[in-house]
């Protein structure tokens, strides 16, 4: 994300008047009902009550699909918003092959995504074949879409477009499969983020003709596709008027960063039932298709209070239906160290350079979120890396998959998931249902935070434990055939080592232990591509 300059470097001054349009929004204070239970809606409810579930600590690693209107075009993430900003290349592409935004707009997007192609069947089985253990379906995206059966938003996908309820589908699937199901909710984001829907071309032959978000009503979709729906309830309702005084296509783009940096996290001003509107929308998703795991794309919890009173919705709801035990799971980012116990820590795109004493998750993708054509994926030896690293350090990696708007995938991602799902078959056993050693590792490199862009060799090491076995992953082939592990130096207490096996070989394996560490001789055969592991037997 860019940084966010400030407002008044910009020369002019920026008036803050807010323009409520019409749409279906919920009046302003109702109270929201939560759900009883141990949970109140505090934080120090939340951090004294809840505890980690062993599922999601056992599960290490899930996939997460992307898939909303923004994959239509295929030109990757931000589609809705960037089409509206004069000078990118997506509202280049946009004008090119659909058309002006004042005439062909997001919402004309949304009816054109038909998920034609779509088959779920085969798409979850690759998942689990790779591997993954929960599952994650984009409920809503910025772009203010559900992508369920919703009543409170009637832009949604059983109404629009594809005419499915994508998030129904995903859950029954992935529970038959024996998954975890989880839900992203982004849709926080959505009063700001399409604030650029409002505006107009800044220079050019259209300058100042305003684009779709700005003039459209509900009564303008009398006898169209999109008749008895209102625009307003798709891009927000809330309307920051353009400065007129802005001339250049980067002063527009500056100044929407400088909007999202100012009130990135929180409430929309004035508020006319986007926050209310949003709760309720929330409520529906956890009540109806009862996740296991709820992703929030926020600093903390989005709106506060609000955001409070749904996560103890959320767990409440998990509590009754087990006995009083929760067992669901909430993540966002960036916490405040005393809400570290009430959430799960979510870094976009980076990781953590320590083991860490809480569960904590890493998510990021192969390519873009959402799908772009010809994009360069990540490798299956960068993404087993990352996930060693991430698994040793007691966290979790959820790896996104883009789906193209027909609903299918394209050969590299395919041939993608199944280099996973040979690597899964030799070293899985190290992974899932494992817990952190004494050290995460030894070796000279470290992540850096950098998304997969970290390189390691066959001295980086990573560990991890489970049913009395230690387990050393290797993530590199050593070119001499040998290997030490350092931290397993002879004399420890409690650290004699037994027996030493490497994964996927049936060779007998030559080591000894002495004052330098565990030294072992490797067959000639690799077991595997990638990363390698040694399953070792301590006292």
């Amino acid at each position: 994300m860019p940084r966010f300059p400030s407002l008044r470097s910009f020369g002019f001054s920026l008036q803050l008047a807010l323009l409520a349009s019409a749409g279906t929004y919920v009046p302003l204070g109702q109270a929201h009902t939560v759900a009883p239970g141990p949970f109140t809606a505090s934080w120090d409810s939340l951090s004294k009550n809840y505890k980690f579930p062993d599922w999601y600590r056992d599960a290490k690693f899930g996939i997460w699909v992307h898939w909303d209107a923004q994959c239509v075009p295929e030109q990757g993430d931000w589609y809705g918003r960037f089409m509206y900003i004069q000078g990118t290349a997506d509202y280049k592409y946009h004008v090119e092959h659909y058309g002006h935004p004042s005439k062909y707009g997001y919402m004309e997007l949304l009816n054109a995504w038909k998920a034609e192609h779509w088959e779920p069947e085969k798409l979850m089985d690759l998942y689990v074949r790779a591997g993954a253990k929960y599952f994650v379906a984009l409920a809503n995206h910025h772009d203010n879409f559900d992508t369920y059966d919703s009543k409170y938003q009637p832009w949604n996908s059983v109404r629009v477009g594809p005419h499915k309820d994508i998030v129904g589908t995903w859950e029954k699937l992935a529970r038959a499969r024996g998954l975890r199901f989880g839900v992203s909710n982004h849709s926080s984001h959505a009063w700001h983020w399409f604030q650029p829907a409002y505006g107009h071309d800044v220079e050019g032959p259209l300058a100042g003709v305003p684009y779709d978000a700005a003039t459209l009503t509900k009564a303008d979709g009398k006898g169209k596709w999109w008749d008895g729906l209102d625009p307003a309830d798709l891009y927000a309702g809330l309307r920051i008027p353009q400065l007129e005084t802005i001339k250049n296509t980067k002063d527009l783009d500056d100044w929407h960063w400088a909007i999202d940096g100012n009130w990135f996290e929180g409430a929309p001003p004035l508020d006319n039932g986007y926050t209310e509107k949003w709760y309720l929308r929330c409520q529906e998703l956890v009540d109806k298709y009862r996740p296991d795991f709820l992703y929030f794309d926020d600093t903390s919890l989005p709106f506060g209070q609000t955001g409070l009173d749904i996560a103890a919705h959320f767990y409440n709801r998990s509590a009754a239906a087990h006995g009083g035990k929760e067992e669901v799971v909430i993540t966002a980012k960036k916490l405040d160290v005393t809400h570290r116990t009430a959430l799960v820590e979510d870094y976009e795109r980076g990781g953590s350079d320590q083991l860490q004493p809480l569960p904590w998750q890493t998510d990021t993708c192969i390519g873009d979120w959402h799908y772009k054509k010809d994009i360069q994926y990540k490798s299956v030896a960068t993404v087993v890396d990352m996930l060693l690293d991430v698994v040793s350090k007691n966290g979790n990696l959820l790896l996104n998959i883009p789906i193209r708007g027909d609903g299918t995938i394209d050969d590299r991602e395919l041939m993608f998931l199944q280099d996973l799902a040979k690597w899964m078959e030799v070293n899985q056993e190290g992974v899932f249902g494992s817990r952190p050693w004494k050290t995460f590792g030894e070796g000279p490199t470290h992540a850096d935070g950098s998304d997969g862009k970290t390189v390691y060799g066959a001295q980086d090491i990573r560990f991890t434990t489970k049913n009395g076995h230690l387990y050393a992953y290797f993530l590199g082939w050593p070119e001499t055939g040998k290997l030490r592990v350092a931290s397993l130096r002879a004399g420890q207490a409690g650290e004699k080592v037994h027996a030493v096996a490497l994964l996927g070989s049936k060779e007998k394996i030559e080591w000894r232990q002495t004052d330098h560490g565990l030294e072992v001789g490797l067959p000639a055969q690799k077991p595997c591509a990638d990363a390698y592991c040694l399953r070792i037997e301590l006292n």
